[in-house]
């Protein structure tokens, strides 16, 4: 019964959300919590994140970036100097007012302390521009304090009404950068640089592929001259955006009067922007490659990669398979790969092969005292669910080979998946029929927001970014018939 109750999981095809939400739960990665719309990352979800985590944070470090912390709290005034950045922000807003509890007069239990209002309501943190900009007039004086460089790891709260796990939560955790530089020129390289991170990291260690572009006025961050994005593709045929990168101009500067004295002695306000990407890739990395039997994990972000169960009837024949076992790990490990042994007693092999296998760890070998014997052991990978019986001879260089083709393979599925759901369409009608069906569309657009306004009224569908790469061929809009300077992607999203 364990076996059936672990693997059961709703069909993509009956049901993809339930799908999903079975999925989050069952392997183990989060669950909701006693708070309205927040959630408990359990371990085996935070691994993947850490992982995730650790990746991001070499790839800030080496081009220059390092780690700061800012205050959880922003003062109202604060958010109220950027008026583009407040109005956006605004119905998102949790607000402290009150620093204290006391006992209620009227019987047992707490109440808010009326004596205890604040004198400027606080805004947990949806996002640090202002606090940070703030911080940052006291830096800066001189064209020689710049650049600044400074990302931070933190939880963030925007009030969600309607919640799903990892995709959207009312807290979530995140890493946001927040630069300053001396020249417009520097802070749009910057920006752009960053967007080129981001969709390295999703290429090369999620395995998801994504499109790299602006977004549109309409669909910019709250306080932004360009919104730079990545756009990736679930196997619903929703988009979901992935990470954004933002050239900020010098409007926070001047919100927050951040001057510098440049190389021709004159006052000037800095160049800004800010980055960042959140929890909500857990999403993208379960939406992209899991099947019905459970996850599917990148070997380049898998908590081990390697999980190994034993086989065996009695304590001598564990004993030996153990062994065994030891000079295996040793080798992997010595390769930097990780490994789990499951030597638990309490749960038979096929229970932790089902297990495994929901949890998306690519490769499981399983080794016996027959294996000992003819000097083999059985190997398993989770994307194709295929096995083989291999020579233990070698086996360290047979993993490593076979985890970097796994890596490949999970990409190349979904690069293939999203070809296959990608189509150019040139005329309204045809837009409407074949949004229907999901995927990226790529049509011309005459570049207003009253058409983008339209086409989102009329179908859903919103501009997910104006590709900086590809087919740069102008056209006509296919709804006002009015010049287009390129193809612009459209989707429903997340």
């Amino acid at each position: 019964m364990a076996k059936i109750e672990i693997k059961e999981l709703t069909s993509r095809d009956v049901d993809y959300s339930q799908w999903y939400n079975e999925l989050v739960i069952k392997a183990d990665l989060a669950e909701t919590s006693a708070v309205r719309g927040c959630m408990v990352i359990k371990p085996y979800g935070y691994a993947i994140w850490e992982k995730m985590q650790a990746e991001l944070d070499r790839m800030f470090k080496e081009t220059g970036h390092v780690n700061a912390y800012f205050p959880l709290f922003i003062p109202k005034s604060f958010l109220s100097k950027e008026a583009e950045h407040v109005e956006g922000f605004a119905k998102e807003c949790a607000v402290v007012t009150h620093h204290r509890l006391k006992q209620d007069p009227n019987g047992p239990g707490l109440i808010v302390d009326p004596e205890a209002k604040l004198e400027e309501e606080l805004i947990v943190r949806p996002t640090s521009e202002t606090i940070i900009w703030n911080t940052y007039r006291n830096w800066i004086q001189s064209y020689r304090d710049l650049p600044i460089l400074i990302n931070q790891w933190a939880n963030v709260v925007r009030w969600e009404m309607r919640t799903r796990l990892f995709l959207r939560t009312a807290e979530f955790l995140w890493q946001e950068g927040h630069t300053a530089h001396s020249t417009e020129q520097e802070a749009i390289e910057e920006a752009e640089r960053m967007l080129h991170v981001y969709a390295d990291f999703a290429e090369n260690f999620m395995a998801v592929p994504v499109w790299r572009g602006l977004k549109s006025a309409n669909e910019r961050f709250a306080g932004a001259i360009e919104t730079y994005c990545i756009e990736a593709l679930m196997q619903d045929g929703k988009a979901l955006q992935a990470g954004t990168s933002h050239f900020l101009g010098q409007n926070f500067a001047k919100a927050f009067d951040v001057t510098f004295v440049n190389k021709d002695n004159k006052p000037e306000h800095v160049w800004a922007t800010s980055w960042g990407v959140s929890t909500r890739l857990m999403g993208a990395l379960i939406m992209t490659h899991s099947d019905d039997n459970g996850l599917v994990l990148p070997p380049n972000l898998a908590p081990y990669q390697v999980v190994i169960v034993p086989i065996y009837r009695n304590e001598e024949q564990l004993n030996a398979v153990s062994e065994k076992v030891k000079e295996i790990s040793a080798k992997l490990k010595a390769l930097g790969i990780t490994v789990k042994y499951d030597d638990n007693d309490q749960k038979k092999p096929g229970w932790k092969f089902a297990e495994y296998e929901l949890k998306g760890v690519p490769v499981r070998l399983a080794i016996g005292a027959r294996d000992l014997e003819n000097g083999t052991v059985e190997v398993a990978r989770r994307d194709t669910l295929t096995k083989e019986t291999v020579s233990i001879d070698g086996i360290d260089l047979f993993i490593k080979q076979l985890l970097d083709d796994i890596q490949a393979n999970i990409f190349k599925k979904a690069l293939d998946f999203r070809a296959s759901m990608t189509r150019e369409v040139d005329s309204y009608d045809d837009f409407k029929v074949e949004i229907e069906k999901g995927g990226f569309l790529l049509c011309h657009w005459d570049g207003t927001p009253e058409t983008e306004e339209k086409i989102k009224e009329d179908t859903k569908a919103t501009i997910r970014c104006i590709p900086i790469d590809g087919d740069k061929t102008p056209g006509v809009c296919m709804v006002t018939g009015k010049p287009s300077a390129q193809r612009v992607v459209f989707a429903r999203a997340y």
